[in-house]
């Protein structure tokens, strides 16, 4: 097998070589080469000591931030290229990083430390490739298989229960028997790694294309780290308007959404808040989640917090939920009006949750919801090409303008505004400057 290698990538392994040194390319390169990927990273393993690599690479600039576990970074035209002396990793003691690190001058104790199968090949074009677990067939029948004892290897390191969901989501892999007791084995480890660490793993992780079968098959794993969705599992939402049990509805709506990352998290996210909101209809024998969308935040905004995301990535997501369930057809005042909170590009992902959410529920109605949803994106369309005003952006008149009028205080020139862009929006006054600075002097008494 021959693996094209990027110019830089065969210059560094030139030099390597030309001094004496053994190296390859090896990991997550070797895997997405093989695979037809472009890889997005390109490391390089050998058996000089990082002494030595400095040495080779003298000319360049170096980072030696990771030189005390024998990793040296080149900087070649502005890209960084990581240079790793083989190793032997000592004992684990807390469940992610060894207590002590050996170098080796042997590959195949380099690679016996790794994680998976199909990320324990190294590749040199003199070599050629190097396989000693069988990654190459694991490759082939798209398994995700640990380098020898899979308890060991996440005992060693529990963050690696999550690559191991990611990959086979984001590959559409299947987890070897083995390595998925372990998982099941090994889950509550995952309460030792780092928010960040874990939040890392689940954003691929639900972005995969075999996210909603992962997150089914592995949920008691997932549960680990958001305790929240156990009451999802096996929730009937009693309503003819779904057939599903609550976690399956979930899962089925991430399915027929973008692999975005604020897509699949609303998706994740929108229903949670429903066991809290349920109410009983005992004549008509079924249940009703009125307000379901704001225990559904609340819920969403604890976990978020929980796992170190963003304020924007919070903020973002709660939007698209709190509005999930509104329906607008074709009425343009209520569609301005949420596009007065949330904007054209959210309104845009908003209609893709609201046809994802409808997509996984049941057929009653379905056609129904479909048109007005359709309805709703073509009187939106509408909207935007007419340049109709809906935000204050909009407004024929600004700040500056009721300053001239006599209005000073901030704060009265932000209700002004926002009084007459709702008027404006139910249609009540024209978006014309003049109308609307006589409409600012009647509401300021001026």
């Amino acid at each position: 097998m021959k693996i094209t290698l990027p110019e830089n990538v065969n210059l560094i392994i030139n030099t390597l070589t030309q001094k004496g040194f053994e190296a390859y390319i090896v990991g997550g390169c070797v895997r997405d080469s093989i695979l037809g990927l472009t890889p997005q990273d390109w490391d390089i393993t050998t058996d000089a000591l990082p002494n030595d690599i400095l040495l080779c690479f003298k000319n360049y600039k170096t980072i030696e931030t990771g030189i005390k576990h024998g990793t040296v970074a080149i900087v070649i035209d502005k890209e960084i290229y990581e240079i790793t002396t083989y190793r032997i990793d000592g004992d684990y003691k807390d469940n992610r990083h060894p207590e002590s690190v050996e170098f080796s001058d042997k590959l195949e104790y380099d690679l016996a430390r790794r994680d998976f199968t199909v990320n324990a090949m190294a590749y040199s074009p003199k070599a050629g490739l190097v396989d000693l677990y069988g990654g190459m067939d694991d490759l082939k029948y798209k398994a995700i298989r640990c380098v020898g004892q899979a308890d060991k290897r996440f005992k060693e390191d529990a963050l690696r229960i999550l690559r191991a969901l990611r990959f086979a989501s984001v590959y559409d892999f299947t987890i070897e028997v083995n390595t998925s007791n372990a998982i099941f084995e090994n889950a509550k480890l995952l309460n030792n790694i780092s928010s960040e660490r874990i939040t890392a793993e689940f954003n691929k992780l639900i972005c995969g294309s075999s996210a909603s079968y992962i997150l089914n098959r592995y949920k008691r794993v997932i549960e680990i780290f958001i305790p929240e969705i156990e009451v999802m599992f096996n929730f009937d939402q009693k309503t003819p308007h779904h057939n599903k049990t609550l976690w399956k509805h979930t899962l089925s709506s991430m399915s027929h959404i973008d692999n975005d990352l604020l897509l699949r998290l609303t998706m994740f996210f929108h229903d949670i808040g429903k066991p809290l909101a349920q109410k009983y209809d005992e004549e008509k024998n079924l249940c009703h989640y009125k307000g379901h969308n704001v225990f559904s935040c609340a819920i969403a905004e604890n976990v978020m917090k929980r796992l170190r995301y963003s304020n924007e990535m919070i903020h973002n997501t709660k939007e698209l939920i709190y509005y999930h369930d509104v329906r607008c057809g074709d009425n343009k005042k209520h569609i301005k009006k949420v596009l007065s909170k949330i904007g054209e590009d959210k309104f845009r992902m908003l209609l893709k949750v609201q046809r994802a959410d409808i997509l996984a529920q049941s057929l009653y109605q379905r056609d129904k919801k479909l048109s007005s949803l359709a309805l709703c994106e073509e009187t939106f369309e509408e909207i935007i090409k007419a340049q109709e005003c809906f935000s204050l952006k909009d407004l024929a008149v600004n700040g500056r303008d009721l300053i001239h009028l006599g209005v000073t205080k901030g704060e009265e020139i932000g209700k002004t505004l926002n009084t007459l862009l709702a008027l404006v929006i139910d249609g009540k006054i024209e978006n014309e400057k003049q109308i609307l600075l006589d409409k600012s002097k009647e509401l300021n008494n001026l």
